[in-house]
């Protein structure tokens, strides 16, 4: 019998869309494992909301890699090797990975990014869109490559800019939208439903 795919997610904050994928994948019982959550900050909120749910959490403190980041991603790969994982999920980790990391898990590592990419990679999205003017924003899942937020497009989903937005009020909608957009893709990529 197949063992079921062995997941991580990686975060470095509050760890919503984690939470939001581990608790689709518990209740509609996604044929895989959820098998450890990691932080690069000891102070991560996510990780006290992934031990509430029964797993495992691991902390590599970026701090302790000061111009050694290299380092840090080959001792972050060592450790997920060696609980099995076969799928990394970038989940709010405010880490860009190196090329071996990305060599290490190939194909297998899923990011969420708060843009309809190609437009907006990198940070302040919801500023830059404000900026802009745009009429419609959203998030993007895509698979991890050497580029930054430049991997094959799985999945989008938009929002309207509506007026008077500000940044918290385009984010909070945003986030919504990565709730439901992001279990859905990592549970397709996993279990082998997605083309591409």
């Amino acid at each position: 019998m197949k063992q079921a795919p062995r997941v991580a997610i990686l975060i470095s904050g509050t760890g919503s869309n984690m939470v939001s994928i581990v608790d689709t994948a518990s209740a509609q019982q996604w044929p895989l494992k959820i098998a450890l959550v990691v932080s690069d900050r000891p102070e991560a909120g996510g990780l006290s909301m992934a031990a509430e749910r029964g797993i495992a959490t691991e902390v590599i403190h970026f701090r302790d890699y000061r111009g050694r980041r290299a380092e840090f991603d080959s001792d972050l790969a060592t450790l997920l090797r060696g609980r099995s994982i076969d799928w990394v999920i970038l989940a709010g980790f405010m880490r860009i990975l190196d090329a071996a990391f990305v060599a290490a898990f190939p194909n297998r590592i899923l990011n969420i990014h708060p843009s309809l990419l190609p437009k907006y990679p990198g940070l302040d999205t919801h500023r830059r869109v404000l900026e802009a003017g745009d009429a419609v924003h959203g998030c993007t899942v895509h698979r991890v490559t050497e580029a930054l937020d430049a991997g094959p497009i799985l999945g989008q989903a938009q929002v309207p800019v509506l007026e008077g937005d500000d940044e918290h009020s385009l984010k909070a909608r945003v986030l919504a939208q990565e709730h439901i957009l992001y279990p859905s893709v990592v549970k397709k990529a996993v279990c082998g439903e997605l083309e591409g």
